[in-house]
């Protein structure tokens, strides 16, 4: 046997990736991973997993964490918080957002977010820009610089009054993202249908917390899809649409995506668990179900589970939204209120690696492996994150060891963001995160916090393939067909 001396060796588990599994042992040195094998050298620290599986750390690429809403209502998590819950579910990497409002300054926003991210995350992190003023010095002086400097994906929305950007403004944005490599993704439903039904729902009294799931019909989604995947298209520009709802959605990534047009698409536990139903509660009980888009119905929920399986769906978020059910989230605006007036969103950062573990590998639905790439592997490679992800020699060792055995209840008391709540209360999983390690460091263990605040890491990131232009242009942007204009 060797007599290397190893930082860390974990011997006899099944180390499971996005490509397949292998029993064997896994050797860290300083915050990689050294070696992967049988008959491994010495570590200073060993840890016996038989009967565990070893994952790396969860990629939640979509977590909306102190973060002021387009409706001027703040989230209930502090970094510190947010990102410890997600550590306690095998989360080790996040992108959050950093969101202008309509008035701010661009770089004073990121500015003011990356201090208190500095403080308080204690996994590693990164962060979306939100647009939603997009004047000439965001356009071409704040944005060029902040994607050099690392930040490179963009969100925009397509719908809520305070935020949205109209098609002209999304294609200065694409402009932008494809003239200094970065990645546009969108919050994409049409808000014109979506306000036109919400407002003859309150106007003739339907005003309970149910009515959002019926305020958001679902053609707007296959609707906003196709304008701007035509968009994307137009400029060459590669987009990923957030939180894939509906099986019509689904159909449209799948047809752009057979087209050859670079579209990317993610859904959420959220709309592979709940329909509409749930929110059918009595009083305001069903506002801690409101999250938009809404869940829709069970053949949705196989139409992307489907979608998963083709790889139309690249990855799966959490889109973590966490607003308290009371007065300081939900009911900012009081209880006398009806739904447009109630925040919508849920938490999500904790539980979505154990709600997926026990769909995917405890009842088997598309395995493990895949249950890796969706979760670690795809969100890492998409957002470019060159060392995370992955079980293999140089990646950072962050790693999850898994109880496949371990049943739990979940709770509210269960989950550690400051929500207090959880969607997912009185569903039992099986499969737990027993041990989580972040570079190699003890991140939880016995359910406790092996870290302080401030310890995660800023991942700066260039936008990498996912972003690069296919360098097919339609004839009225390319300059060998449209008489010489150079519009790009």
């Amino acid at each position: 046997m060797p007599d290397t001396a190893y930082d860390l060796v974990i011997r006899n588990a099944l180390l499971a990736g996005s490509t397949g599994s292998v029993e064997a042992d896994l050797a860290v040195s300083g915050e990689r991973i050294a070696a992967i094998g049988h008959g491994l050298g010495a570590g200073k620290r060993e840890i016996d997993a038989s009967g565990r599986i070893v994952t790396p750390g969860g990629v939640d690429s979509h977590a909306h964490i102190e973060q002021l809403s387009g409706g001027g209502v703040m989230n209930a998590d502090t970094w510190e918080s947010a990102t410890t819950s997600a550590a306690h579910g095998g989360t080790t990497s996040v992108i959050a957002f950093a969101a202008q409002h309509v008035g701010k300054d661009m770089r004073q926003v990121v500015d003011d977010y990356a201090a208190l991210a500095r403080k308080g995350a204690v996994i590693d992190y990164n962060y979306h820009l939100i647009v939603s003023d997009p004047t000439q010095k965001t356009l071409k002086q704040d944005l060029p610089a902040l994607i050099a400097e690392g930040h490179a994906s963009i969100k925009a929305f397509m719908t809520y009054d305070a935020i949205r950007l109209h098609d002209e403004q999304m294609l200065d944005l694409m402009a932008v993202a494809r003239e200094n490599g970065a990645m546009i993704c969108v919050h994409a439903e049409n808000h014109g249908m979506i306000a036109w039904m919400a407002k003859r729902l309150v106007d003739r009294g339907y005003t309970a917390p149910k009515y959002h799931a019926i305020s958001h019909p679902r053609a707007s989604e296959p609707e906003a899809f196709e304008r701007l995947i035509a968009m994307s298209a137009l400029l060459d520009q590669p987009v990923m649409i957030f939180h894939v709802s509906t099986r019509e959605g689904a159909a449209v990534i799948r047809r752009a995506r057979g087209e050859g047009i670079k579209v990317f698409a993610e859904t959420c536990p959220q709309y592979l668990f709940f329909t509409r139903e749930a929110l059918d509660k009595p009083g305001l009980e069903g506002a801690k179900w409101m999250f938009s888009p809404p869940p829709r119905e069970l053949e949705d929920q196989d139409a992307l589970w489907r979608a998963l399986e083709l790889g139309d769906l690249l990855t799966i978020s959490s889109d973590h939204a966490p607003y308290a059910p009371d007065e300081t989230g939900k009911f900012l605006a009081g209880r006398d209120v009806n739904f447009k007036q109630i925040a919508n969103g849920v938490p999500g950062l904790q539980l979505r690696m154990p709600l997926l573990f026990d769909a995917m590998v405890s009842k088997g639905r598309l395995g493990l492996s895949r249950f890796v790439a969706l979760t670690a592997t795809q969100p890492a490679a998409h957002y470019n994150l060159p060392h995370k992800g992955d079980l293999a020699v140089g990646m950072d060792a962050d790693l999850v060891i898994w109880d496949p055995q371990k049943r739990v209840t979940l709770s509210d008391d269960l989950v550690l963001d400051r929500t207090g709540y959880t969607p997912y209360a009185g569903m039992e999983v099986t499969g737990w995160p027993e041990r989580v390690f972040l570079r190699g460091n003890p991140l939880v263990e016995e359910g406790k916090l092996q870290t302080a605040p401030g310890s995660g890491r800023f991942l700066a990131r260039q936008a990498g393939p996912a972003a690069a232009p296919t360098g097919n242009l339609p004839m009225e942007l390319d300059p060998d067909r449209n008489f010489g204009a150079k519009l790009l």
